[in-house]
């Protein structure tokens, strides 16, 4: 099988819940996605998604992707799609590092793979270990009372477990995690979710604030280093996400921050391919970890459940179904979530059909 052209759609999703807010002021009630298509010589489609959430959260947005996108694309004419280790060596000799901009390709590339054998991409990152998985979602910055309302509107639709965004002030940030709490039950999980936001002092003030409540605290400064600092005198679990890129990352994570638990966002890794290594080191270091990417509708949302599925029950803390939180449904809206679960489609590669006439023309083709 051989690459014989690569297109790029852009589209917008928007929140589903009004306006997603985060610390700093950073909010968007909608985003801009890139889908990528690889086109083969046996008729086969491959797709991807890459949708930042801002310019602001990580080291990514939308004109930059996109940009490298193009650069990247006429070095995957003639490849096969299926040598999924070599499309990689070919866009790493082609443009270094770009991570963000590499994953929606080797998405569409375990797509095509998928097709090709007629298998689910969760089969091929070494079989289905779970046919549904705990799902969450991300409750909006906002008045504690709002975010209680939040968890409790929610909790009515099955879903029970949550990140709240906090990283503002340490003491308000403390009441809002203290009222979601009080909205759920014992089962209800809550992780406060500074991204970064608080200073090293904030950061200690807020866990002192919280440390009678049972919720785990995600990310509370920019570095690991910070993190582990803030985190030392409190019996609060820690989660990292943002300041976790490389497999060094990850030990230095358990042994020199005491984590518990990563937030693994395949984009974040260039991809499927380094989303599954990176979740597999975290299995056999004991670590829980949760499944995301940062922002997407179906098919990203179709990517991320097949990685969700092939990790050990046991270790999968959490699992976000962007398509959900979004209306960015260019394949039916599938996967569909459950009563607070979701599942993998069981057809082959993502096992989804994205729809083009719910697409602009391309942004760019190349052939």
């Amino acid at each position: 099988m051989k690459i014989i052209g690569v297109d790029g759609f852009g589209y917008k999703l928007g929140y589903a819940h009004g306006e997603y807010v985060m610390s700093g002021g950073r909010a968007a009630a909608a985003e801009t996605g890139t889908l990528v298509r690889l086109r083969t010589d046996e008729g086969l489609d491959g797709w991807g998604e890459i949708t930042p959430l801002g310019a602001t959260y990580l080291p990514a947005f939308t004109d930059g992707i996109r940009a490298a996108l193009r650069f990247l694309a006429p070095s995957l004419i003639g490849s096969d799609p299926t040598n999924i280790s070599q499309v990689r060596a070919r866009l790493d000799r082609t443009l270094l590092g770009h991570g963000y901009a590499k994953s929606p390709i080797d998405i569409a590339c375990w797509d095509l793979f998928g097709k090709s054998v007629g298998r689910p991409i969760s089969a091929l990152l070494g079989g289905v270990r779970q046919t549904e998985f705990p799902i969450y979602e991300a409750v909006p910055l906002g008045a504690p009372e709002a975010m209680a309302e939040f968890v409790t509107r929610r909790r009515a639709a099955g879903i029970n477990r949550f990140q709240l965004k906090v990283g503002n002030e340490p003491l308000a940030d403390a009441a809002r995690a203290r009222a979601s709490v009080t909205a759920g039950d014992s089962d209800t999980i809550i992780v406060a979710d500074s991204n970064g936001g608080w200073s090293l002092l904030d950061a200690r003030r807020a866990f002192r604030a919280m440390d009678d409540l049972p919720v785990y605290v995600e990310q509370p400064c920019r570095s690991t280093a910070d993190c582990a600092l803030a985190a030392s005198k409190s019996s609060l679990p820690l989660v990292l996400d943002e300041s976790i890129e490389t497999k060094t990352d990850i030990f230095q994570a358990k042994y020199e921050a005491g984590a518990s638990s990563i937030n693994l966002k395949i984009s974040r890794v260039g991809g499927l391919t380094g989303a599954a290594q990176a979740r597999d080191l975290m299995q056999e270091l004991n670590l829980m970890v949760s499944i995301e990417d940062m922002w997407g509708g179906d098919v990203i949302t179709a990517a991320v459940s097949h990685l969700a599925a092939s990790t050990r029950p046991e270790s999968l803390l959490m699992t976000s179904f962007f398509n959900d939180w979004t209306d960015g449904h260019v394949a039916g809206y599938v996967p569909r979530s459950h009563d607070g679960r979701g599942s993998a489609p069981t057809g082959p590669g993502l096992g989804i059909d994205v729809d083009v006439k719910k697409l602009d023309e391309p942004l760019f083709t190349v052939e």
